[in-house]
């Protein structure tokens, strides 16, 4: 996982905030230690006392009170989370990867700094912003159902409105159905990061053209899905459609997987784009980005990823610092991951963003290798 710690202080604004009135009392760290020193004799008995066990796989504790500080940080990120979860028997723990190195090996706990959450048969790893908040939000997803059932019109507006997320919808006879059955299995490979949704009405499967035991794969910020073909679906037949169509054209940096979508580079760079959503030229911006996204969505070496400064206030000074652009103003540019050394398109006009044609054609460059971060580094 990408080294986080800076962005802990995020989390801290929950135990740091004063009570408010009534209804607004936002969680302090009540000074209880609830989270777990995980060792060969507490391992299995945790494991069995929770239905999720949420594991921080950390380095020896270090000599360095800058990094002692960090780790320190990190545990009250854990407590705060365990203090808010404590009636959801959601169990947390840490394994230090030298002195519990048995332990790890069991677990399979493999990368120091990130966090395994371990539900029943499944061990998934969250590789997002490490801040109470966040971490919260994703548990509370995973004890959600797999699948969400659209039952009527209201419920279809809504799932027809979530544009930033890949989502999946079928069409079954019912609950009891093997088909739908299959679906949910599926569904439960990808929790809480991809969302299932299905239906058993005739009439809502019709506003969406789905045919019995039918499922279709909507790609973020895309108007039509894709259907997947040769229906039914056994589970690992829809695992494996899911997989090779998981990297969409358009994705959003989200705090609950944005280290995952940062590591899924294309041949080492991102192509990333900075616009926020609530801001005019940010919005008529992204409604380019989509349409470009649209027009591509075919090309397998297309992917941008869109970041709402917004979103991480905290990153806003270190961006404009590495990457020597203003975020208040709409940006593109290619990044290597590695050195994040960065070339972004000029955009100097302020009153005038690139056309749909302009951007595709930059991003056709830079796909040829016409437009390389190396050349334009020094300028």
């Amino acid at each position: 996982m990408q080294t986080f710690w800076i962005l802990l202080l995020a989390s801290l604004s929950l135990s740091t905030l004063a009570g408010a009135e009534k209804g607004l009392e936002f969680p302090r760290y009540d000074g209880k230690d609830r989270v777990l020193d995980i060792n060969e004799k507490n391992y299995r008995k945790a494991l069995k006392k929770y239905d999720m066990l949420c594991l921080f796989y950390h380095a020896p504790p270090p000599t360095a009170k800058e990094l002692q500080k960090q780790l320190q940080m990190t545990e009250l990120v854990l407590e705060l989370a365990a203090q808010v979860l404590e009636a959801k028997d959601i169990g947390f723990g840490m394994v230090d990867s030298q002195k519990d190195a048995k332990v790890a090996k069991k677990l399979d706990l493999h990368e120091e700094g990130s966090v395994y959450v371990f539900k029943e048969d499944r061990v998934i790893e969250f590789d997002g912003l490490l801040a109470a908040d966040t971490l919260v939000e994703f548990l509370l997803d995973l004890l959600e159902d797999p699948v969400e059932i659209i039952d009527n019109a209201l419920e279809l507006r809504a799932f027809d409105r979530m544009e930033e997320d890949i989502k999946l919808i079928g069409f079954f006879k019912s609950r009891d159905s093997e088909h739908y059955l299959a679906f949910q299995e599926a569904a439960e490979q990808f929790q809480p990061f991809i969302k299932f949704f299905a239906t058993f009405e005739k009439s809502v499967a019709k506003e969406l053209t789905l045919k019995m035991n039918e499922v279709d794969f909507y790609e973020p910020f895309m108007e039509e899905p894709v259907t997947i073909p040769d229906k039914p679906h056994s589970e690992e037949e829809l695992v494996a459609f899911i997989s090779e169509h998981r990297r969409p054209t358009l994705r959003k940096l989200r705090a609950e997987d944005m280290f995952e979508t940062w590591e899924d580079d294309l041949n080492g760079i991102h192509i990333v784009a900075f616009a926020e959503e609530e801001d005019p030229d940010g919005f008529e911006f992204l409604e380019i980005l989509k349409e470009v996204a649209r027009d591509n969505t075919h090309n397998p070496d297309l992917s941008i990823v869109w970041i709402d400064p917004d979103n991480f206030p905290l990153l806003i000074p270190y961006w404009e610092k590495t990457f020597k652009v203003d975020l208040f103003r709409p940006q593109i540019g290619v990044v290597n991951v590695t050195d994040a050394d960065s070339v972004w398109l000029d955009m100097n006009d302020e009153d005038d963003l690139p056309s749909p044609e302009e951007l595709e054609n930059w991003i056709e460059d830079v796909l040829s290798g016409t437009v390389k971060i190396i050349y334009f580094n020094h300028l």
